[in-house]
């Protein structure tokens, strides 16, 4: 929370009130685009109290209006963010030939990967829907430490699990001397569960289940809030429509 009393950079508020993120916050600053209590204020690091009013030109929001959002089905062996060694990121594998939509939405172009990043991440050797997005407004929805956006796996396992195990993955786990938010936790099938959790811890769901006895042997991704993985290929991508909202 910012202190009401307290001159904040511009951008710094902006982006904690939603309207974009920081870096975005520069540039429309940068560009005179950004009024404060109806005053345009063009000078990057300018401070001022949180409890100002803040309204975006025109061109602004139709600068932000033209941000794209990809939907990725991930493969394993792809990481989230930057290459590892042999690996290549999420990024490096977006281009028209396995655009799912290129028939009937914009097809792929090279600037859409201009300030394209993953909104959260899927671990290497997990599949699943992944979210990349030029817009800071998405891109805080979905991993800001206060985000409430659900996210939705169907996890195979193998082991026994008893009913107190199963109780424990749905209320009662530490990692990292920290508790874990409650979770939804069903059996899908006699060999795959099914979690729905509203944070994202490094490897959460394996080292959760490694706890009460169980090996992971499958992770899949299947939603994010509202948004479904679907029928989208695996190594394929899609636009975000502008009907759809996380």
């Amino acid at each position: 929370m910012l202190d009401p009393f307290e001159p904040q950079r511009l951008s710094k508020i902006m982006a904690a009130k939603g309207l974009c993120s920081r870096r975005e916050a520069d540039y429309l600053i940068e560009n005179g685009w950004v009024r404060v209590n109806g005053k345009v204020v063009d000078e990057l690091g300018a401070k001022v109290l949180p409890t100002v009013t803040i309204d975006l030109d025109a061109r602004a929001k139709n600068v932000l209006g033209k941000q794209v959002t990809i939907l990725y089905h991930k493969p394993i062996g792809v990481v989230s963010g930057q290459p590892e060694g042999r690996y290549k990121a999420a990024m490096e594998c977006l281009s028209l030939e396995n655009q799912a939509d290129r028939k009937t939405a914009t097809p792929f172009q090279p600037a859409m990967l201009k300030g394209l990043a993953p909104a959260g991440r899927l671990d290497i050797d997990s599949t699943g829907l992944l979210v990349l997005t030029q817009d800071g407004r998405i891109a805080k929805q979905l991993i800001d430490a206060n985000s409430t956006v659900e996210k939705e796996y169907l996890v195979r396992v193998e082991g026994e699990l008893t009913d107190r195990g199963l109780e424990m993955l749905r209320y009662g786990l530490s990692l990292d001397g920290e508790a874990l938010k409650p979770a939804r936790v069903s059996w899908q099938n006699e060999d795959q569960l099914r979690f729905i959790l509203n944070e994202g811890k490094k490897r959460q769901i394996r080292r959760m289940c490694e706890i009460v006895g169980l090996k992971v042997v499958g992770l899949k991704r299947v939603r994010i809030g509202r948004v479904m993985l679907g029928d989208l290929p695996v190594g394929q991508w899609r636009l975000l429509t502008p009907e759809e909202r996380f």
